[in-house]
């Protein structure tokens, strides 16, 4: 546990005993000041007691541990224990500098609250909405079998939805299709599944007058989410039931929140799906190459059907190691892709979004994490090379290359919001082991290309495997620079393995 000197905490602890108890609060490392303490009985159980104790630390100490001692001599059951800051982003709980990682990319959407951690290895154990409201303590809690550890569900529907507000993005709820990676409900047994979606839509953006919208606003929002769109399931469409299960979820939505946009777990890239959808998902975990090559996966998909929603992406196992500058190319390719292709695909994200340190179940991952210390992989600096796509106009524009088919390009046109300046972007892809020598031929711009105030982005490094880490966080990221040559026709070097974006200042 982190704690800094001079900053306060609030620890948490329930108690059931027979006997009358004195407990001790310490923390290894570090003598803190105790400012407030409180002791009730919870509530429908007069056997177990709430300590709630605020304490100020007196010196730092990023890795220390609490201990809960006593000297009365009995039996004792310890629950829910917990020590956070209470200096969180907006007081909901969430790590100031985690959050400030997220909220840097300028997320449009949060998909949540996971991929197979929705389905469970067994429907027993598939995510429950219901399950997961209501004050922490009275929580029951859930066994993760897809990746084998116990969620205590602190972070549950309510607070996903209040992590989506405050980032200002649209909240993306992947629920149950009666489906667990092993079981599977047939149509005629899945109506408490479909209430209990319509229940959870409700929760989140019905009246404070509703069943399901009165404890929402119990749990202090009143005002409804902004919820907007629903996925129904999770990689769910090779199974035989998925089908006809997701009718009855579509038909029950659409008739209840014909407003909701609809996604489907079916892929529709290559062929046009079976059943209505509004989205359709697309996910890809592969090697650098086969990711490079999915550049033009989008070039042929059908325009009249559901637009994309590129949900899960990312470049994994040996090429990409912990988050190496080899997977961040790649993708960046891919994404570029998807540019070219933004009339079909609507929206994208790289996953998983974090990991902890002290226990990695999936690498890679955008942001990794300890008690007081992160960085971003290369993976999540390419993210940010893309955050002004959002809004941007795209523009036609053709590669021509006699040399290497490792080059991918894209060019769009967009807008700074705070001083309302207008650059063009060109963002090249080079995945080849050669230095390449680019001539830009820029037809059609009215105004001219400025100078002052154009710059050269490059993500590269020595070593096409270089990763990021705590002890040097910042070993691959992109780097700035003026661009001295910027005009309608210039020539720019693009190291090998390497990602350039040219703003052009016009």
């Amino acid at each position: 546990m982190n704690f800094e000197q001079g900053k306060r905490y609030k620890v948490v602890y329930h108690v059931k005993s027979e006997t009358k108890f004195d407990f001790q609060l310490s923390f290894t490392g570090i003598d803190v000041i105790k400012v407030a303490s409180n002791t009730r009985h919870v509530f429908g159980d007069k056997k177990w007691k709430r300590v709630e104790t605020i304490v100020e630390a007196k010196h730092t100490n990023h890795y220390s541990s609490l201990q809960i001692t006593t000297t009365s001599e009995g039996t004792f059951l310890l629950d829910q224990v917990s020590a956070v800051p209470l200096d969180t982003h907006m007081g909901h709980g969430f790590r100031n500098d985690l959050f400030q990682m997220v909220a840097d990319l300028k997320p449009k959407f949060l998909r949540f609250p996971g991929g197979t951690y929705v389905e469970g290895d067994h429907l027993q154990n598939r995510y429950q909405w219901k399950d997961t409201i209501g004050p922490w303590e009275e929580r029951p809690g859930h066994f993760d079998d897809i990746w084998n550890y116990w969620s205590d569900d602190g972070i549950g529907y309510f607070e996903y939805l209040q992590l989506a507000e405050d980032l200002g993005a649209l909240p993306i709820w992947v629920f149950n299709a009666g489906i667990s990676v092993h079981e599977e409900v047939n149509a005629s047994a899945l109506a408490p599944y479909v209430q209990d979606a319509l229940d959870g839509i409700e929760f989140a953006r019905g009246s404070p007058e509703s069943k399901w919208g009165s404890v929402r606003a119990a749990m202090g929002h009143p005002k409804p989410f902004d919820l907007r769109y629903v996925a129904v399931g999770n990689e769910d469409c090779w199974h035989f039931n998925y089908q006809g299960n997701y009718l009855k979820f579509y038909e029950a939505i659409r008739s209840a929140n014909p407003d909701i946009q609809i996604i489907s777990n079916c892929d529709a890239s290559s062929a046009p799906l079976k059943h209505p959808a509004d989205l359709f998902e697309f996910h890809i975990y592969t090697d650098s190459n086969d990711m490079f090559s999915k550049s033009t996966q989008f070039d042929h998909t059908s325009r009249a059907g559901p637009k994309a929603f590129v949900s899960e992406y990312a470049v994994w196992k040996e090429d990409a190691a912990n988050g190496s500058l080899l997977a961040a190319i790649a993708e960046a390719a891919f994404l570029i892709g998807l540019e070219k292709n933004s009339d079909i695909v609507q929206m994208v994200s790289y996953a998983p979004l974090f990991s902890n340190i002290n226990d990695r179940r999936w690498i890679p991952d955008s942001i990794v994490f300890d008690s007081c210390k992160l960085y971003g992989t290369p993976s999540y600096w390419v993210q940010k090379l893309f955050i002004e796509s959002n809004g941007a106009t795209f523009l036609d524009s053709t590669l021509f290359t006699t040399s290497s088919n490792k080059l991918i390009a894209s060019a769009i046109i967009w807008e700074n919001s705070t001083e309302k300046k207008k650059y063009l972007r060109i963002k090249i892809v080079n995945f080849g082991t050669a230095t390449e020598s680019l001539n830009i031929h820029i037809n059609g711009l009215n105004s001219n290309v400025q100078q002052f105030g154009s710059t050269k982005t490059v993500l590269a490094s020595t070593n096409l495997m270089d990763e990021n880490s705590f002890l040097d966080p910042k070993k691959v990221v992109p780097q700035t620079s003026s661009l001295e040559n910027a005009d309608k026709y210039m020539n720019v070097i693009l190291s090998s393995y390497s990602v350039t974006s040219l703003d052009l200042l016009i």
